[in-house]
């Protein structure tokens, strides 16, 4: 059995989701979802432009239909997980392999999801800090922000790889407090995710996950905001309004999930296997080719 790790929007580029084209179940569940969608997302994935495939509205569909469609390949090669987890959208294709959602209801709220983050607005950013503990990058974020410009820490992705989210300004105040990183990068990202900059896109998530059908999990899921597995359906709702402000607890997320099986990225990413590896943690990529033999070799022994 495998922990599976579904990957978020930071993982979109032009001609994602090729190597699941010439899978036909992949194939189909793609041609599936793009049925189900207001508008086809695979054409985008294929040719872009990138510009319209890294916005928020597009990106996180795109992730979630190559998460799906990875999801569908290890289905029929007879894998089920004994955890799952997915990181910030990435978690909606996690609470379908869980069973907690069906594809419909998966690919509505992932629709939903990308509109209203798209159109919060709130004029910030992102920044990824590397080389620093998250408890320092904490105090810096105290000392920067200011009432009207928030910046908290928005992703633990590893150890020394913390992402800050808040507003614009407050960035540029922690980047210059920041003396002892090793780098900070801005992300390329039209808001401030998982910030109190959210906050609009709030209420008419929270309407939309309270109507949404949802189903005991199989299985534990580890949401992002707390990052301990659970099969508690009002938790898994819950988590699920709060990550939208809240923080991805991520290198908490993979250790909840390696101390139960090894983990497996699912999708067309190799970014969650070498964040797993950053934390000590195992984790092979469904993007990379041996993968799948790799797996039945692990199955075998």
């Amino acid at each position: 059995m495998f922990g599976f790790l579904f990957p978020g929007q930071g993982t979109v580029r032009v001609g994602m989701g090729a190597w699941l084209r010439r899978r036909p179940v992949a194939r189909d569940r793609l041609d599936e979802i793009d049925a189900l969608l207001s508008r086809p997302i695979s054409p985008l994935c294929a040719r872009g432009p990138l510009d319209r495939l890294v916005s928020t509205e597009h990106a996180q569909v795109a992730v979630t239909a190559c998460n799906l469609a990875a999801l569908a390949v290890l289905a029929e090669e007879g894998y089920e997980p004994a955890v799952v987890a997915g990181h910030s959208v990435g978690e909606l294709t996690a609470l379908h392999a869980a069973g907690v959602l069906d594809l419909a209801e998966t690919v509505r709220l992932v629709e939903t999801r990308a509109r209203l983050m798209a159109v919060a607005g709130g004029g910030g950013g992102m920044r990824a800090v590397m080389g620093l503990a998250v408890e320092r990058v904490e105090e810096l974020a105290a000392e920067a922000a200011a009432p009207d410009e928030p910046v908290v820490v928005g992703l633990e992705n590893a150890p020394g790889h913390v992402v800050v989210s808040g507003a614009a300004p407050a960035l540029d105040r922690l980047e210059k407090l920041a003396t002892d990183a090793t780098k900070i990068m801005p992300l390329k990202v039209g808001d401030a995710y998982h910030s109190p900059l959210m906050a609009a896109a709030v209420p008419p998530w929270a309407a939309a996950v309270a109507v949404a059908a949802m189903r005991a999990p199989r299985v534990p899921v580890v949401p992002n905001v707390t990052g301990e597995p659970t099969t508690d359906l009002r938790t898994l709702r819950e988590a699920l309004v709060a990550q939208l402000t809240g923080r991805v607890r991520w290198t908490r997320t993979v250790g909840a999930v390696d101390a139960i099986a090894p983990g497996v990225e699912v999708g067309d990413s190799k970014v969650l296997a070498g964040l797993s590896r950053r934390a000590g943690a195992r984790c092979l990529s469904m993007a990379d080719p041996g993968t799948l033999r790799r797996l039945a070799k692990e199955v075998a022994a």
